[in-house]
């Protein structure tokens, strides 16, 4: 069955347009509450946000639904979303709540669920979610008596502060080294800093003026130009890039060089393997990791898992599959030793400790593996199904053969955007660039036809 509401990272949309309506917001408190309202004990759900101006009319609506649910709310503020993550299990929460679009712009809001151990929400229970939003919830309300308190929480940004430093090798120090960091005007402003600073680096911030309207905009992990400049700038010894919700991450050298999702978890597969500290004997990824990860782990005997696009299914494979290391390209790594969601700050840290033990620079560190050509075009659709067209189905056949042992092709429509995205990889560039094209031009036909 095709769900209405939610994609693979929760509930996402422009701010102000269904399903990110504060109405929905409300009703999804309501339902959602409903589902967690277990057992006899007083019930309550800790709310995060990133600085989105539209996060106060979501915080607000939410608040709303799940106190008349019966559920109390506790109010973080902006937080990063692991540290929402984290904090529904030390508060001992029924549920977490993370408002946020993490790294799309301010016009676009989310909405995140935690359960209460900590984990992103499974299909089945967003299932039920969306069968309760299609019914009257007015059954759903608490009684007059049992209707939740709301109250903001002070402290969270120092538990966070505490639990992000306790995750670097007791015998590391991040003293002697100079470290941009670039927070995307977003959750994690305060935060990560303040944890740089305290592990003794000399911390160099930008990104870290939120007004409401700038978050993600050009700043942060998918727009790092201006982090590039700084390091060049301050001659710092790595640039260190989150996105608005400070789940994802992405390094920039000490030559203003962009080191991925794909190369840090290389680093960090190696530098566990070696202290024995990485279960499965590989990681987990999804379809999109370069081939040159897969080829690389490969030769230090690791095996390289995939999943389909989003962290949380990379969360299950990891959990079913007993691995402690996953994550996409993108920059969200999972290090399930440390917490249960993606954290830029936390995977940032281990790649500074793997460059304070070897004594060597960020790029030398950093440079696992030649990345295989690799080509990712999206194409932006407003309805219809082209990939169930036989054309279309013909030619990525024909691609797939053309590809056979040298390459991989991955096709799929956007989780949380009205794209189809199309990547292809291999040793020929020309061919894959080709290949991409020619694909690009039979959907983009299909669709126009259509």
């Amino acid at each position: 069955m095709k769900r209405r509401y939610f994609g693979t990272d929760g509930i996402r949309g422009q701010s102000n347009v269904f399903p990110m309506t504060p109405d929905l917001a409300m009703r999804v408190g309501i339902a959602a509450g409903t589902i967690f309202r277990r057992g006899n004990h007083r019930h309550r759900v800790v709310i995060g946000k990133d600085t989105r101006l539209s996060g106060y009319m979501l915080e607000n609506a939410m608040v709303a639904g799940f106190t008349a649910a019966g559920l109390d709310a506790f109010i973080l503020g902006p937080i990063p979303t692991p540290a929402v993550a984290m904090l529904t299990r030390s508060l001992r929460a029924d549920i977490g709540v993370m408002i946020s679009a993490s790294h799309n712009p301010y016009e676009d809001n989310g909405i995140k669920l935690f359960g209460p151990d900590g984990y992103k929400l499974s299909d089945d229970i967003e299932a039920e979610i969306e069968d309760l939003l299609e019914k009257d919830l007015n059954a759903q309300l608490a009684k007059s008596d049992d209707i939740g308190r709301a109250k903001r929480v002070d402290g969270v940004h120092d538990r966070y502060i505490e639990h992000a430093k306790r995750t670097l090798p007791r015998d590391v120090t991040l003293q002697g080294l100079r470290i941009a960091i670039d927070c995307a005007n977003g959750a994690a402003y305060k935060v990560a800093p303040a944890v740089l600073w305290e592990l003794g680096a000399d911390v160099v911030t930008i990104g870290n003026e939120p007004n409401g309207t700038n978050i993600n905009l050009n700043c942060g992990s998918t727009s790092p130009v201006a982090l590039q400049k700084k390091v060049d700038e301050v001659r710092a010894d790595i640039g260190i890039a989150l996105d608005g919700d400070a789940d994802r991450v992405i390094i920039v050298d000490e030559n203003g060089s962009i080191v991925d999702g794909d190369q840090l978890m290389a680093v960090i597969a190696e530098s566990w393997a070696e202290s024995q500290q990485l279960r499965g004997n590989g990681i987990v990824a999804t379809v999109m990791s370069n081939l040159g990860l897969e080829r690389f782990l490969e030769d230090k005997g690791l095996g390289l898992a995939r999943t389909k696009v989003g962290d949380r299914y990379v969360v299950e494979h990891m959990r079913q599959h007993h691995y402690n290391v996953g994550g996409e390209q993108s920059g969200h790594i999972v290090l399930s030793d440390y917490g249960t969601t993606g954290d830029g700050l936390v995977a940032a840290l281990q790649i500074l400790a793997a460059v304070k033990r070897t004594g060597r620079t960020v790029s030398e560190v950093c440079r696992r593996f030649e990345p295989v050509p690799q080509l990712l075009r999206n194409v932006r659709i407003s309805g219809g199904k082209p990939l169930e067209d036989m054309q279309v189905q013909k030619a990525i056949a024909d691609a797939e053969a053309e590809l056979a042992r040298n390459g991989r092709l991955v096709i799929r429509p956007s989780g949380t955007e009205p794209l189809i995205r199309v990547m292809a990889e291999g040793d020929d560039r020309a061919q894959i660039e080709r290949i991409v094209n020619e694909l690009i031009g039979t959907i983009s036909n299909v669709r126009t036809a259509a």
